[in-house]
């Protein structure tokens, strides 16, 4: 399947002010749940790799002998209940940009777990909010599926 860029013709960007404000706040890699999980992961005797580039999608954290990655996917860069993120979107500022952007980023989230199950990957993801609600019971999933034989 080639791959292919996003295209945003016809979208307006979205403000200056709100670019950086979302950028900043926007971190690809070691984000504060990424960080809460890998610590409570850690603690509990696990180890792992972390945003292995050579594997689709960068996964956020990497089981290799038991062929395991895991995405900390954040709520509104990844679209978390996107039904009711979008009318809320559509009433904001640029909607268009914004559900275009979102509607990407989980068409591209869909192609990396694809691509990481067809080499033999085990793909989970978990939702930024889930993290931060219950990391322990993440942690305990976890534990499980990395002590499972690979396939």
């Amino acid at each position: 399947m080639p791959r292919t860029t996003p295209s945003y013709v016809g979208l307006r960007p979205a403000s200056d002010a709100a670019s950086r404000i979302h950028s900043r706040s926007s971190n690809k890699s070691d984000t504060k749940c990424e960080q809460l999980l890998r610590a409570a992961l850690w603690a509990r005797g696990l180890r792992y790799r972390k945003n292995v580039s050579t594997l689709p999608g960068k996964p956020d954290i990497v089981f290799a002998k038991v062929r395991l990655v895991v995405f900390c996917d954040g709520d509104f860069w990844h679209g978390k209940d996107w039904e009711q993120r979008r009318t809320k979107l559509a009433v904001g500022t640029n909607p268009s940009y914004w559900v275009k952007k979102i509607e990407t980023n989980m068409a591209r989230d869909a192609r990396n777990t694809r691509a990481l199950e067809e080499q033999g990957w085990v793909v989970l993801r978990f939702w930024e909010s889930e993290i931060r609600q219950d990391v322990s019971s993440i942690v305990e999933t976890l534990v499980i599926a990395s002590e499972a034989p690979a396939t």
